[in-house]
C-alpha cells in the first residue's frame, strides 16, 4: 500500500512539473520564450498602441500585434472599455489564438498595457496566458534575436467564448465594498502614491503597481513571497477578494494580475476614478488612511 502511495506520489509530481514546464503558469522567462518561439501552440503577442514617436522597430521573432486601439474603446462617457464580447473574440480569433493556445504577452510600452490584454483575456475565459517576465526590455538586455517587422497569423484561430463578468467589477459592487467595513473583499488603488493622497474612494487600500516590480523600466516581477507580504501587510489576508481600480482602467489590471498570481479572488472595477469622480461625481477621501 504505502508502495503504491509512492508510486502514485511520484507519478503525480512527475506529471505536474511536466504540464508546468509545458505551460508555465501566468509568467514565464525569456530563457523558456526562447526555448517556445516555434510551438505551433503559443502565439506571442506584442501589445501596441498607436501612440505617434513611440514605434518600436525590434520585435521578438514571430510575435503578433495586438492593437490596443481595438481591445478597448469609449463608452457611455468612460475612456478605457471592453468592447463587445463577440468584438474580443473576433480580434484574437485574427491573430490567430485558439481554445488551446498559449499566449504570451509582451509590450516596449508602459506595463500596464500589457495586463489590460491580460485582463482582457481573463475576461473572456482564456486561461492560458502568460506575461514575459521582463518583458522586451529583458529580452532585449540579454541580446536575444529580434526582428523588424511582426508575423501574421497563418490562419484565424477558435475560441469558445466563457465570459466571466464576475471580473469585471462595476460602480454599485464598489459602492457595497466602500461602504461597508467587512473583510472579505476590499478595494486596492493601484496609482502612484501622490495620486491616492490626493482622492480616494473610502476604505481603498493602496498597492502602486510599479512596488512589485523590481524596476519598472525592465518589469521582472518580485518574488512571490515578497509580493504576499506586500499584499498582506495591506490587509489582503489569504482569501480576500482584492477589487482594483486607478484612473482609467490600466494601472489597474497590473495589480489585478498580482493578485491573481498570489492566489486572490480578484476582480477590475474598470470604470475606476474616471467614473467615479468624473462621471458620477461620488466623493473621494483625501491622504495616507483608507477611510
Amino acid at each position: 500500500m504505502r508502495l503504491r502511495l509512492a508510486t502514485f506520489l511520484f507519478l503525480a509530481a512527475t506529471f505536474a512539473v511536466a504540464q508546468s514546464a509545458e505551460y508555465p503558469n501566468m509568467l514565464v522567462s525569456t530563457a523558456w520564450l526562447a526555448d517556445h518561439l516555434n510551438d505551433p501552440k503559443v502565439v506571442v503577442l506584442e501589445v501596441d498602441h498607436d501612440m505617434g514617436m513611440m514605434s518600436n522597430e525590434k520585435h521578438i521573432p514571430g510575435a503578433r500585434r495586438a492593437d490596443l486601439n481595438q481591445i478597448q474603446v469609449q463608452h457611455n462617457g468612460l475612456n478605457t472599455e471592453l468592447p463587445p464580447d463577440e468584438t474580443l473574440k473576433q480580434i484574437f480569433e485574427a491573430l490567430g489564438v485558439n481554445d488551446d493556445t498559449l499566449v504570451v504577452l509582451y509590450s516596449p510600452m508602459w506595463y500596464p498595457m500589457v495586463t489590460r490584454v491580460y485582463f482582457t483575456l481573463d475576461y473572456m475565459g482564456h486561461d492560458n496566458v502568460a506575461l514575459l517576465d521582463g518583458s522586451l526590455q529583458q529580452w532585449l538586455e540579454e541580446k536575444r534575436p529580434t526582428v523588424a517587422n511582426y508575423s501574421t497569423a497563418p490562419a484565424p484561430g477558435h475560441i469558445t467564448l466563457n465570459v466571466r463578468p464576475q471580473l469585471r467589477a462595476m460602480l454599485v459592487e464598489v459602492k457595497e465594498i466602500s461602504a461597508s467595513k467587512d473583510s472579505k473583499a476590499i478595494l486596492l488603488d493601484s496609482r502612484p502614491g501622490k495620486r491616492y493622497k490626493d482622492g480616494h474612494i473610502a476604505g481603498a487600500q493602496h498597492v502602486f503597481w510599479e512596488e512589485t516590480v523590481v524596476n519598472p523600466d525592465k518589469p521582472v516581477f518580485k518574488s512571490r513571497n515578497e509580493l504576499r507580504s506586500l499584499f498582506v501587510s495591506k490587509g489582503m489576508t489569504p482569501g480576500t477578494k482584492v477589487v482594483t481600480y486607478c484612473e482609467i482602467g490600466y494601472q489597474a489590471t497590473h495589480d489585478y494580475f498580482v493578485a491573481k498570481y498570489l492566489g486572490y479572488p480578484a476582480a477590475m472595477y474598470d470604470g475606476s476614478i474616471n467614473e467615479w469622480e468624473g462621471k458620477e461625481k461620488l466623493p473621494l477621501v483625501k491622504g495616507s488612511q483608507p477611510r
